[in-house]
């Protein structure tokens, strides 16, 4: 499966068929300063063609995981 078609951290938290240890690694992978974006130290790059995401969008999705509820936004 690539990760580049997910657009947004909820995407991957409420992925039907990901397991809850994978869903934190990618998120937990997005949220890594290696995927910082230059001068931005606030927006991660998930993939080149996207969209950058706010971490704070990445830990809420993180969050929603801890508290069963990958659905929401």
């Amino acid at each position: 499966m690539s990760l580049s078609h997910f657009r947004h951290p909820f995407d991957i938290a409420k992925h039907p068929t990901l397991e809850p240890e994978v869903k934190r690694a990618i998120l937990a992978s997005w949220a890594s300063d290696a995927n910082t974006v230059t001068g931005k130290p606030a927006m991660r790059r998930l993939s080149r063609r996207q969209r950058p995401a706010p971490v704070d969008e990445i830990m809420s999705a993180l969050k929603s995981l801890d508290r069963g509820k990958g659905a929401g936004r």
